[in-house]
């Protein structure tokens, strides 16, 4: 039991470690979160998780092991397009913001895209995401790996996937948290619409910056 215990800590603080540094998927529960609130922004978190908890299952069953260099450029590839699509997408919305504040009233609230405030949109996002990234299943055969692990069993594996599992989420959560309330204090006025095209303007240049990062990766 105390191996579980020292294993479920572990596995916790592995999966918020490995939640909390910038990358597109914060990036984009941040830019939700301004725009739109909790939920939206909750959703990408979740749909994340879901993915990591996937590629877990996939790993621990072996058909993980499966999937061959060819498969995972694919991923690669797939992701790539992903986030540039995202970066477009970003960086059109701020463009629209920037006409809205020099043709209207600058006190007039911005109009949340429906896409944007949809939770099932953001959960999909998130969830597709986490699975085109090649990247995890790096992660997790070298979570799945570790001795102290298979020294533990079935029951050591399942205790580290679920930790980090639970561990990301927890982040998901304050990440949430924290910015729901930047937006309360920022409210839907100047200083409002004026955040709001900042994230967007700098979530779509971090996604390029990251499908860029991911092509020279795979390239390497």
């Amino acid at each position: 039991m105390n191996q579980l215990t020292a294993l479920a800590g572990y596995g916790f603080l592995l999966g918020w470690s490995v939640a909390w540094p910038p990358g597109p998927i914060n990036a984009e529960t941040i830019r939700r979160g301004l725009a739109a609130g909790f939920r939206p922004a909750v959703a990408v978190g979740l749909g994340a998780c879901t993915g990591d908890a996937l590629w877990a299952i996939l790993v621990m069953t072996g058909i993980g092991l499966l999937i061959g260099p060819n498969t995972r450029f694919g991923l690669g590839i797939a992701s790539s397009v992903l986030l540039l699509i995202l970066a477009g997408v970003f960086l059109a919305a701020a463009w629209r913001a920037a006409r809205h504040r020099e043709g209207h009233d600058r006190e007039t609230p911005l109009a949340v895209p429906a896409r944007v405030a949809a939770t099932r949109r953001g959960y999909l996002l998130g969830l597709g995401m986490a699975l085109t990234s090649p990247w995890n299943f790096a992660f997790w055969l070298a979570v799945m790996g570790r001795p102290q692990s298979l020294d533990a069993g079935l029951a050591g594996v399942l205790t580290v996937a679920c930790a980090v599992i639970l561990g990301a989420g927890a982040w998901v959560l304050v990440l949430c948290g924290l910015v729901v309330r930047l937006r309360l204090r920022l409210g839907s006025g100047r200083s409002g619409r004026r955040w709001r095209l900042v994230a967007d303007t700098m979530t779509g240049i971090l996604m390029l910056g990251f499908a860029i990062q991911e092509m020279l990766q795979l390239l390497g």
